[in-house]
C-alpha cells in the first residue's frame, strides 16, 4: 500500500529507517558449483552402510515482543491510562487534510508519560506520526500507559475505564495501538502481537483500532520498521475510506 508523500514526510520515513514502501524480496544467492572430487575424495565421501544422516538442528522461532511483568503493588493489569494529551495543538485546523478524519488517539506505553515526544522513543513516535501527516491535525491525541511504582500514587485510571471516557470525549476516527502491552490493555486479548497486527479491530463503541509495534521496540529491532509503516498505511487508508464514504 503506497501513499502520496511530500519531501518532509519522506524525510520522516528516512529517519524511521523506512526508505521504500515495501521491501523487495531478497535475490536468491547463486548456488555454488561443487568442485569435482578426486577418486580418493569420492571414496571417502561415501557414507557407511545403514548410517542415517544426522537431522538438521531445528531453528528457534523469534519470540514476539512481550509485555514486561508488573511490579509488586501495581493495580490489576499493572497499567494505568493517563489522560489524553494533544500532540500538535498548534496545527491549523483549516490546513488539516480532510482525509484524516475528526481525530486520532494513539495509545502506547511510554517511558516519559508526561512528555510522550521526549527522548529517542518520543522522537521516533513523532517521526512516525509526521510521516502520516498527523502533525497537521490539532486533534491528534496520545494516552500513555504507565506502571506506578510501589507505594507511590500515580496519575491515571484503569485502561478500560480511561479508554471508554476518551472515546466518548474525543470521538476519534482511529485508535492507533502501539505495542503488546497497549494492545492487551485496550483489546483485552492475550493473542500474540503478530495476530493482533493482522486484523482491524472494533472497540466497544465501533471505533476502529489498528495495532502495530511501539517505538521502543522499533529502536531495538529496526528491521521491523517497514512492517510498522505498512500498519500505519493501513490505518490511514481505513480513515480515508470512511471519510470519502
Amino acid at each position: 500500500m503506497s501513499l502520496e508523500l511530500d519531501a518532509r514526510q519522506r524525510a520522516m520515513l528516512q529517519e524511521m529507517g523506512v526508505t521504500v514502501w515495501a521491501a523487495p524480496p531478497p535475490r536468491p544467492a547463486p548456488e555454488p558449483v561443487p568442485a569435482q572430487p578426486t577418486a580418493a575424495h569420492a571414496e571417502a565421501a561415501v557414507p557407511p552402510p545403514m548410517q542415517a544422516a544426522a537431522p538438521a538442528p531445528a531453528r528457534r522461532p523469534t519470540p514476539e515482543p512481550a509485555a514486561r511483568a508488573a511490579p509488586a503493588g501495581a493495580p490489576p493489569g499493572g497499567l494505568l491510562l493517563g489522560a489524553p494529551q494533544a500532540l500538535y495543538p498548534q496545527a491549523d485546523p483549516a490546513a488539516t487534510p480532510p482525509g484524516l478524519g475528526e481525530a486520532w488517539l494513539v495509545v502506547l506505553e511510554s517511558p516519559t508519560p508526561g512528555e510522550p515526544l521526549a527522548g529517542e522513543v518520543g522522537r521516533l513516535l513523532d517521526n512516525m506520526l509526521r510521516a502520516m501527516g498527523l502533525h497537521r491535525h490539532p486533534r491528534t491525541f496520545v494516552a500513555t500507559l504507565g506502571r506506578p511504582a510501589p507505594g507511590l500514587s500515580a496519575e491515571g485510571v484503569e485502561p478500560a475505564a480511561g479508554l471508554q471516557q476518551a472515546l466518548a470525549t474525543l470521538r476519534p476516527a482511529m485508535v492507533l495501538v502501539l505495542g503488546l502491552a497497549a494492545a492487551r490493555a485496550v483489546l483485552g486479548s492475550r493473542e500474540p502481537l503478530g495476530r493482533l497486527r493482522a486484523a482491524t479491530h472494533r472497540l466497544a463503541d465501533g471505533t476502529p483500532a489498528v495495532v502495530s509495534y511501539d517505538p521502543a521496540y522499533l529502536l531495538r529491532a529496526p528491521e521491523a520498521k517497514a512492517a510498522a509503516w505498512a500498519d500505519l498505511c493501513r490505518a490511514l487508508a481505513l480513515v480515508r475510506h470512511t471519510a470519502a464514504g
